[in-house]
């Protein structure tokens, strides 16, 4: 491709000082700079909202963030959007997902798990304001090319991926998916496995360790999970783990796991494990409400909310509405234990959130039923249930979430962050239902399509007006 020279009247004016300020605002003559102005704003550090804000996103980046009226002069080919009554806030980052493992309901890594599925994933999650998303433990290599390629080109119009790739599973216990090679027999074996992983560019690493209401003989052993956790440690990585029982969390604490990715939810986690956790430092990431209140359903109760059906196609949602799926869920003899779980996991949370243990924001979407974008806002809403504020909420899944991963440079709205941003008509701090009322996403300085203008499955006017 030709590279087109600047014209000598740019270098003219440049010589003659006449762009300094814009050059001083943006880094760059040519650089693509977009001002927002007076929206209320709620940064991602826990800082209460702040009235008549303004933002200045340069190449992406933002450059500036403060009051209105000491916003400072935008260069003249600059965008400027005027957000009056509006809130901004960071992108929401989920802490657990799956990724390229379903067509609809149907899970099969083996014919779903491509880059074209993963890619179309992350591009739903951004319409849903979902900007940043942590994959656990159940990716292909294919992972790592998107990856790879999203850093490198900086700016993406999808959401942001960072990856566990192949998760530890002991040899015949709970864990993984099928099709994907990932189980371990001895702690030599999971050394060698993190080893080889994270190798590959992992963030982070991931076991599991749980017996599915005891179907399964084994959970895997102690020795194994103290192998995982040094070896990734050994690697300058942290340690996330899957785990239901309150014994386990307790041992892996012992053990130096960093982080939990779901609930204790076989009892309430109590005052022991909660002030063994905060003296390891071991993060609540993820407590996967979403997850647990979804099996409490034969049929799931927002199949008709637009801010749903949008999502996906509407032979999604005659699957999901069916007899035959709805008996069959009725009739698993776990069915009537998610009650329970649930309100184990809801009182867990609450308990460690009263005392201090850092928390994040996770649903555990992706797997078959639980769906990306979508489960995040219903995560929100189920922590705010559970006892914390819609502000703690939001700050979870924002800054906290970013902070876990110092490669995300987002989280925030801060200068040098990436513009990874959700304008929203109403206020989520005096509702956190209000994070629906999605007027615009922004993934790196530029807009993208949200949910109130995607209609997935059907001509793009299918989905009747948008009803933010």
């Amino acid at each position: 491709m030709r590279r087109i020279r600047p014209s000598r009247r740019v270098y003219t004016a440049i010589r003659l000082g006449a762009a300094i300020s814009t050059m001083c605002l943006s880094g760059g003559a040519f650089a693509e700079t977009v001002v927002l102005d007076h929206f209320t704003l709620i940064d991602g550090t826990g800082r209460a909202p702040v009235a008549d804000q303004a933002l200045v996103m340069t190449d992406g980046r933002i450059t500036w963030v403060g009051p209105s009226g000491r916003r400072p002069a935008a260069a003249k080919s600059a965008t400027s959007e005027d957000l009056r009554g509006k809130y901004l806030m960071p992108g929401i980052i989920d802490s657990h997902v799956h990724l390229g493992l379903v067509n609809g309901v149907d899970q099969n890594f083996t014919k779903y798990y491509d880059r074209a599925n993963i890619e179309a994933q992350l591009r739903l999650y951004a319409a849903y304001g979902v900007t940043s998303v942590y994959t656990l433990g159940t990716d292909g290599d294919t992972i790592h090319d998107v990856i790879a390629d999203q850093r490198r080109i900086g700016r993406v119009e999808m959401a942001r991926a960072y990856t566990a790739g192949r998760g530890v599973v002991f040899k015949g216990s709970y864990g993984g998916v099928p099709g994907l090679d990932q189980s371990v027999a001895t702690p030599a074996e999971a050394t060698a496995m993190v080893e080889r992983e994270t190798a590959k560019g992992d963030d982070f690493v991931k076991l599991w360790m749980d017996d599915e209401f005891g179907t399964i003989a084994e959970r895997m052993p102690y020795p194994v999970s103290t192998a995982v956790i040094a070896a990734a440690h050994k690697a300058d990585k942290k340690a996330a783990a899957h785990i239901f029982y309150y014994d386990n969390a307790a041992e892996l604490t012992r053990e130096g796991v960093d982080v939990f990715m779901h609930q204790v939810r076989d009892r309430v986690a109590d005052a022991p494990l909660i002030a063994a956790m905060k003296a390891r430092g071991t993060w609540q990431l993820a407590s996967t409400l979403s997850r647990e209140a979804s099996f409490t359903y034969t049929l799931l109760p927002f199949v008709d909310d637009p801010f749903f059906s949008r999502g996906v196609a509407p032979s999604t949602v005659a699957t999901l509405k069916s007899d035959e799926r709805q008996q069959r869920l009725a009739a698993s003899p776990t069915f009537p234990k998610y009650p329970k779980v649930l309100t184990n996991a809801m009182a867990s949370f609450a308990a460690e959130a009263k005392a201090g243990v850092k928390y994040g924001m996770g649903t555990d979407s992706g797997p078959t039923a639980r769906f990306p974008g979508y489960f995040a806002h219903w995560e929100m809403e189920l922590m705010v249930k559970a006892g914390v504020t819609p502000l703690q909420a939001i700050t979870a899944a924002t800054g906290t979430n970013a902070s876990f991963l110092g490669s995300n440079e987002a989280g925030t709205v801060q200068k040098g962050k990436w513009a990874d941003l959700l304008v929203l008509d109403r206020d989520p701090v005096a509702d956190i239902r209000n994070t629906r009322a999605i007027s615009s996403v922004y993934i790196a300085g530029r807009k993208v399509p949200t949910i109130w203008q995607t209609c997935v499955g059907r001509a793009a006017d299918a989905c009747g007006a948008a009803k933010p």
